[in-house]
């Protein structure tokens, strides 16, 4: 299903990240956390494949979703970044075998969720959506119960990192609950004061996820392939079941 979208928000994410916020007012459009849409843009004949980073409910409650999308020579990033303006209008449809959508009655779950460069978007609206379910479940004592979340997360640098305020945000609203590590593998500059306590110098190492390992938690992974490769095959070896490994790999 093709719905109408209307650009309605942009906002530099990162030196090299456009953030887009589109309104959806088709009433049967829905997604769930990890999704991606297809991005149809006129005039441009080639279709977009971008990942919702926002959360099931910001749709519920507003018609909105967001994107994240990285600057380079595909057409439809061009246009995002060169030529998309407030009001542009586009179409979207939703896809994709790679989401976190439990029902109320579902075994409660922990979420180890690995994520390089731009492979973000998913995992932060999986996060955004664990988070809404614990809000849920705090305001009415009943719905899904989460267990705990850890997000490792690398990027060049912490000015290629993305979201870093709404990552810390959820971080020090459920203590308890969510908690980050965020890896640079290039950084000169400087580290900021509140950023320091959760960034690591180098690649998330085996070790690291190998810690989280248990008949409760599920992976799930998106960054470039070779990354994404290697920790799902480290994973298998460490006896995870499959099913429990979720990954995205589709630039």
């Amino acid at each position: 299903m093709v719905s109408a979208a209307k650009v309605c928000g942009t906002a530099d994410e990162s030196p090299s990240v456009k953030r887009l916020r589109l309104r959806v007012a088709d009433k049967d459009f829905s997604f769930k956390a990890g999704q991606w849409i297809d991005f149809f843009i006129p005039g441009v004949s080639v279709v977009g494949g971008f990942s919702i980073c926002s959360s099931p409910r910001l749709l519920e409650q507003e018609r909105m979703i967001e994107l994240a999308v990285k600057y380079a020579n595909h057409p439809p990033a061009l246009w995002i970044h060169n030529q998309c303006t407030l009001d542009s209008e586009v179409a979207v449809r939703v896809g994709g075998e790679f989401f976190f959508d439990p029902q109320p009655a579902d075994a409660s779950r922990n979420l180890v969720l690995i994520a390089g460069g731009v492979g973000i978007n998913p995992l932060l609206s999986i996060l955004r959506h664990a988070a809404d379910l614990h809000r849920e479940r705090a305001h009415r004592g009943s719905g899904y119960e989460m267990g705990t979340i850890k997000l490792f997360y690398s990027a060049q640098n912490t000015s290629e990192l993305l979201f870093k305020k709404n990552i810390l945000d959820l971080v020090n609203e459920f203590p308890e609950k969510i908690a980050c590590s965020l890896h640079v593998t290039k950084q000169t500059a400087q580290i900021s004061a509140d950023l320091k306590p959760y960034i690591m110098e180098g690649r998330i190492t085996e070790k690291e996820i190998r810690d989280h390992i248990s008949q409760e938690t599920l992976f799930y992974i998106c960054g470039p392939p070779p990354m994404t490769d290697f920790f799902s095959k480290q994973l298998e070896n460490s006896h995870v079941p499959k099913e429990h490994i979720c990954f995205e790999k589709w630039w």
